[in-house]
């Protein structure tokens, strides 16, 4: 009895094995007459972006087999090994990561080879001319289509950095940089080697051609508690301080802090005496933002978990509203006084900040994201808002019927905070991925205008961060994008 039960699990195996073999070769075959089929077909796919990587393609008409993966390259399965442990060489982590550096690096020879880019089929620089001479094109479709043209040309450059201490500009990594509204300066979050972040502004002045270098004004000022969110402040003049939400740590709360530009030497205007840093105690801040309505002067506003606070600085006045979620994104009005809010929840709401009372009926806007809203931002008009959320959707609402205009598509995002970038003079969309990749949408008819893979590899901690100006520099400056990724600065200029 027992020789026959293990004759049967033997033989149970060895029929495991013989599927297993059986799948493999027929996956062979229907991948040699895919192959065969392949130059028939080479011709029509010419113009289609090329695929993420080899094993993307070759494994679609392979069956998956659960806990084997196969490689076309070798043409044959390989068993896939539990995650947990760091010393297996092929895991489906690996293999994604993998694939990604892959398409990074393809899509970077690309564009190195790639001077002239089209963003849209049959459309280039002498038709757009020969269009504008016959009248078919009104004035403000030729400049939003020349714009187009000339983000699709943009080429990289390595922007060049001065500071007092160069041995920290190669080992401090960039966190995130932000440009002011004359867009002449940048304030830059810089992750120290040792733990804990730096601040700094970078002046753009001498980001001209042939040679672009920047310096960077540091200052002494250091933290070891995180960043969520930063803007710029104007409280004695245009942008005159920064606005810093700092999470808590230990015994010590998180607060919202103004730090006076002045602090960073030669950074500030002549004349302009060193300010004072002005801390409020407000903990758990995961979203910060400055008023410039003249009906909420001097007052910045965070979000919190489940409270909206609304903070007058020169006399210390709050105003406190009640939410039923956390606020990871704000930003006021110019012209209205209504300070609209993204929460956790999807929701998108609007305050009026002239109301004392907190009643029911204080939400004057209500739009709804299916998942967490990361940022929002008005447009000039004050008509209109886009929205980005936690599940890479990017919505264009109207703000009079509460409807969704238009949806931008590619963006990728699972659980980061993500700015989003919305620029009307030159009708473009720009917003950063988890996947590392900047994209950027024409503003009027969603179309994905240009992909920009980082200079970089891929990786969840180094996404880039970016910036872009008509008028990098100032206002004499260039339209362009600057990139900042780890230590190093990147610049895209117009061609």
């Amino acid at each position: 009895m027992y020789k026959s039960s293990w004759k049967s699990r033997r033989h149970g195996r060895r029929s495991q094995w013989q599927n297993l073999r059986f799948r493999q070769h027929s996956s062979s075959e229907r991948c040699n007459t895919g192959a065969q089929q392949s130059p028939q077909d080479s011709d029509q796919d010419d113009g289609e972006v090329p695929s993420t990587s080899s094993s993307t393609t070759g494994s679609s008409s392979v069956p998956d087999l659960p806990g084997y993966y196969f490689d076309p390259e070798k043409n044959r399965y390989f068993r896939l090994l539990p995650g947990h442990n760091n010393c297996n060489p092929l895991t489906k982590e690996s293999i994604q990561q993998k694939e990604m550096e892959h398409k990074r690096l393809q899509l970077l020879e690309e564009e190195d080879k790639q001077r002239k880019k089209i963003t849209r089929m049959g459309f280039n620089a002498s038709s757009l001319l020969q269009k504008n001479k016959l009248g078919f094109l009104n004035a403000t479709s030729y400049c939003r289509l020349a714009h187009e043209l000339r983000v699709s040309c943009m080429q990289r450059k390595k922007v060049q950095i001065h500071s007092s201490d160069p041995s920290a500009l190669a080992s401090d990594r960039f966190n995130l940089i932000l440009a002011d509204t004359n867009s002449d300066r940048l304030f830059t979050v810089n992750d120290v080697k040792v733990g804990g972040s730096k601040y700094g502004i970078i002046s753009l002045h001498g980001l001209k051609t042939p040679t672009f270098r920047v310096h960077m004004h540091e200052n002494l000022y250091f933290t070891n508690r995180k960043v969520n969110s930063v803007c710029w402040a104007s409280l004695n003049h245009l942008d005159s301080h920064i606005l810093l939400c700092l999470m808590g740590i230990a015994e010590t709360p998180g607060c919202a802090t103004l730090l006076p530009a002045s602090l960073f030497v030669n950074s500030h205007p002549a004349g302009d005496r060193p300010g004072m840093l002005c801390s409020f105690r407000i903990p758990g801040a995961w979203s910060c933002a400055w008023s410039m309505n003249i009906q909420a002067n001097n007052c910045f506003s965070t979000g919190l978990s489940r409270w909206v606070l609304v903070t007058n600085v020169v006399t210390g006045h709050r105003l406190s509203f009640g939410t039923s979620s956390d606020v990871l994104a704000q930003q006021f009005a110019l012209m209205t006084p209504l300070l609209f809010n993204g929460c956790r929840s999807g929701e998108i709401f609007a305050i009026d900040i002239r109301c004392r009372n907190q009643g029911k009926n204080w939400k004057a806007t209500r739009l709804f994201h299916d998942s967490a809203v990361t940022s929002v931002q008005i447009l000039q008009e004050e008509q209109c808002l886009m929205a980005s959320d936690m599940a890479g959707t990017i919505k264009l609402w109207d703000l009079r019927t509460t409807k969704c205009l238009r949806q931008y598509e590619g963006h990728v995002n699972e659980y980061a905070l993500l700015p989003l970038h919305v620029h009307e003079e030159e009708g473009i969309v720009v917003a950063v991925g988890q996947d590392c990749y900047t994209r950027i949408w024409s503003l009027h008819d969603t179309h994905l205008l240009r992909t920009i893979p980082s200079p970089h590899p891929t990786s969840r901690t180094n996404i880039p961060s970016v910036a872009f100006s008509s008028r990098l520099g100032g206002f004499r400056g260039a339209p362009g994008l600057l990139m900042a990724v780890q230590q190093d600065l990147y610049y895209f200029p117009y061609s």
